[in-house]
Parts: structure tokens; C-alpha cells; sequence
């Protein structure tokens, strides 16, 4: 690992003393890189414009919680550029490092003692008059919700073949890294992340039969609004609001061409990280 760029969130690190205390670590073995918002900050590294800070990048080094990871993941996955996550945050299940380890994980990191693992992402396309109106890829969810304080009723395609329809306040659909977040907190299950798979969740269901349901990744899932109900939703991707849509337009899930590359440098897995976290 020659180029290291660093992320920081600064509403978890506080005066970014944890950063301040990796980059001081790293860059007597390393190149660190960061943001150029970060110039008047700290002193010792090297920064760049947003768009060309993931450029010649080896690795990633986030400092927070799974959310500061989202906000990387698609220019990572794009880039095949693997990710180590610092913990500043409360539940953590890619950021594995404890802020006490960091020396020594950045250690390991340096030496080329870890792992990756492969985490599945998802496309999201939103189609709006027969044109596509925004298109991403997701390492979490995509959360079509309700616009206002009414319900909406979402019917769910894989390709032309319904497979449910659901009056509620929002459906989720998640990865299995995605399992973990909001999916779970619908009713959903934790799925291991290293399968590839669609969770769909429904949000506060007003029907008796509506449950979550676990769905092949080899065609593409469609979402749409009924009109029966006839209110407006809106687009929810990895924690960002990303669009409104209404009746008529779609939402196109699929198995991403890119996957983002986590750093194992414990051995914790998975299951242990879950029993306690989720205690």
C-alpha cells in the first residue's frame, strides 16, 4: 500500500484527533492523501480535489461509522479500491478497527496482513417519461417511501412477472450488507454479506400477508406506484434522498458490475461482529 487516502467524518471525530493521529502514523510509510476541504486542518499529507482524490488510490481508510463507508462506495467499487473502516461511530459492521487498534490495523494494512472481502452492490436506475432520470450504484438499499402522510401501494416486478404488491408507508431493498441497517429494523432478516441476494422489506405494512422476501440477484427487480392510491414517493439510495417519482415513472434494481472490497484485519466474523453489536 503506497497511496492511502483518508476520509474522516468530523461529526464523530471531534477536532479530527483520531485522523490527525492515523495520518501521523501512516505517512512515514506511505503516501496519505485527503480532500482539499481539509488543507487548513492538518498538516503532513497531501490533498486533492474531490474528483481526483480516488485516483491513484491503493487503499481507503474511513474514520466514523457504515454510513461514512456509503459515501465512498460507489467511487471505491468503481475503482476497485478496497476499504479499512476506523469505528468512530455505535454499531460498526464494516468498520471493524476499534479506535485503540488503529495503529496496529494500519500496521497489518501496511505489511499486507488482511483480507478483502467482496461485498455485492446494486444499480439503481430511476426511468421518468421512458428516459433514465438518475442512475447509481448502491452497497446498501434502496428505500422507496411515502411523499407525504398517506400510504403508498408499490408493486414489485422481477422483469414482467409480479411478485407483490405492498400498501405501506415504503419498501426497502437491500443487500445482504444492507440486511444489518434499516432492512432489519422493518422485520427483515441478516443475511450473510458475502451472498448475493435481494432483501425486499416492506415499511409498516397495512396488510396481514405482506413480509419480507428474500429474491434471485439474475433478473431485475421493478418498482412502481399504483395508482389507487395516487400519491407521490420518494427514492432513497444508501442513505441519500436521490429522487421524487409518481405514478407512471420506475425504479430498476440489478446486480451491480462492481462489488467494494471490506478489510478484514481481525478475525472477528461476521457472526461474532452481529452477537455483539446487535445484543
Amino acid at each position: 500500500m503506497k497511496n492511502i487516502v483518508i476520509i474522516p467524518n468530523e461529526t464523530k471525530d471531534c477536532n479530527l484527533a483520531v485522523t490527525k493521529r492515523v495520518a501521523a502514523y501512516l505517512r512515514e510509510r506511505a503516501c496519505v492523501y485527503m480532500d482539499n476541504s481539509f488543507s487548513d486542518k492538518i498538516d503532513g499529507v497531501n490533498f486533492t480535489i474531490t474528483d481526483a482524490l480516488f485516483d491513484n488510490a491503493d487503499c481507503v481508510i474511513v474514520l466514523g461509522g457504515d454510513g461514512t463507508i456509503l459515501q465512498a462506495a460507489e467511487q471505491c467499487g468503481r475503482k476497485s479500491i478496497p476499504v479499512m473502516g476506523i469505528n468512530l461511530g455505535k454499531v460498526g459492521f464494516m468498520t471493524e478497527v476499534k479506535v485503540d487498534e488503529a495503529e496496529e490495523a494500519c500496521n497489518a494494512l501496511l505489511d499486507g496482513r488482511y483480507e478483502v472481502e467482496k461485498r455485492m452492490m446494486m444499480s439503481v436506475t430511476v426511468i421518468k417519461n421512458g428516459i433514465t432520470s438518475y442512475c447509481c450504484h448502491a452497497l446498501n438499499d434502496v428505500v422507496v417511501a411515502k411523499d407525504m402522510a398517506s400510504m403508498i401501494l408499490i408493486k414489485m416486478y422481477s422483469e414482467k412477472e409480479k411478485i407483490n404488491q405492498y400498501k405501506a408507508d415504503g419498501l426497502i431493498i437491500s443487500t445482504p450488507t444492507g440486511s444489518t441497517g434499516y432492512s432489519l429494523s422493518a422485520g427483515g432478516p441478516v443475511v450473510d454479506p458475502l451472498t448475493e441476494l435481494f432483501v425486499a422489506s416492506p415499511i409498516c405494512a397495512h396488510e396481514l400477508h405482506a413480509r419480507p422476501a428474500v429474491l434471485s440477484v439474475g433478473k431485475p427487480l421493478v418498482l412502481t406506484l399504483d395508482e389507487e392510491l395516487g400519491h407521490d414517493a420518494t427514492v432513497t439510495v444508501d442513505g441519500t434522498l436521490r429522487e421524487k417519482i409518481t405514478i407512471g415513472d420506475k425504479v430498476i434494481i440489478e446486480k451491480s458490475e462492481y462489488s467494494v472490497g471490506i478489510i478484514k484485519i481481525g478475525k472477528q466474523s461476521f457472526y461474532d461482529v452481529l452477537i455483539e453489536k446487535l445484543r
